[in-house]
């Protein structure tokens, strides 16, 4: 019983910490959300903001733009990242490329990588002015928007240049341990390298890629600073669409955000649950 207690003994200060942040704050969201805030006025339990949210067509748009900016972001991430992971795990000079392709983007904040976009991908970023040097466009106008489009393509150009090198790394991180052994064997039976990726590597890798998959689409989904600085004006993303209602002058407005965060903390509980079933499915496997 004392080796079962000790893990969560150790976490058990900053646990304290977090939930006595956390746990206070949702409830206090919870209760907004329901329409019954007494520093706002509002004395009265009810379900119509959330009736009035699922029912407007601004939040089905911003989660409909959430959802597919997220989406193919992550699963774009996931396939070129463990295309990556196995190029460098392939390559003779793989102790020098895992140190600057991995790491690098990975621990740049996603506020200054949003930032480097911006002044690269905008119509009068370095992109731009590059292509009207070489002649490729007569004006800057010419330039195809990528910062705040409707498709939310800088958006996730952005999220691909912090996720694929996070998807390669967790991918490579579980393909260094995989015994050479099964590698050379599969090779001496006549196995090409694509047949030993899909039919050796890959599937020993499946977990790590899934669990990676959901990390990338919850932190995506969830994320403020990208959609916020280089997001369309419609539709917005949930947690900025969130964020505008909660900054409004009216007050009244404040229960429509604390229910679009519910619904994002929901959201991210179930894609908490489903990592927790791969880690779990992934230890059997």
């Amino acid at each position: 019983m004392k080796e079962k207690l000790k893990p969560y003994i150790l976490l058990l200060p900053a646990l304290v910490i977090i939930l006595g942040i956390l746990i206070p704050g949702i409830i206090n969201a919870l209760f907004e959300s329901f329409g019954y805030s007494k520093a706002y006025g509002m004395g009265s339990i009810t379900l119509n903001y959330y009736k009035e949210i699922l029912l407007d067509g601004d939040f089905i748009s911003s989660l409909r733009f959430s959802l597919i900016t997220s989406l193919t972001s992550s699963l774009t991430a996931l396939v070129l990242g463990t295309a990556l992971a196995f190029c460098v795990y392939m390559s003779s000079s793989r102790r020098i490329l895992e140190k600057f392709i991995f790491r690098l983007p990975v621990i740049v904040p996603h506020i200054i990588a949003a930032a480097a976009a911006f002044s690269i991908l905008s119509q009068s970023g370095i992109l731009a002015r590059l292509l009207f040097k070489l002649g490729l466009i007569k004006t800057m106008e010419d330039m195809t928007l990528f910062i705040f489009d409707r498709q939310g393509i800088g958006i996730m150009l952005t999220y691909l240049w912090k996720e694929i090198p996070f998807t390669a790394m967790v991918v490579y991180t579980v393909l260094k341990d995989i015994n050479d052994k099964l590698y050379i064997a599969a090779r001496n039976l006549g196995a090409t390298k694509r047949q030993v990726f899909f039919h050796v590597m890959l599937p020993l890798c499946l977990p790590s890629i899934l669990s990676a998959f959901v990390i990338i689409f919850a932190f995506s989904f969830g994320a403020f600073e990208v959609p916020y600085l280089l997001g369309p004006t419609f539709p917005k993303a949930l947690p900025v669409k969130a964020y505008m209602e909660y900054t409004g002058a009216d007050l009244s407005s404040r229960p429509y955000a604390m229910v679009i965060n519910i619904i994002l903390a929901c959201i991210s509980t179930i894609l908490i649950y489903i990592y927790y079933k791969i880690v779990k499915a992934s230890k059997q496997y």
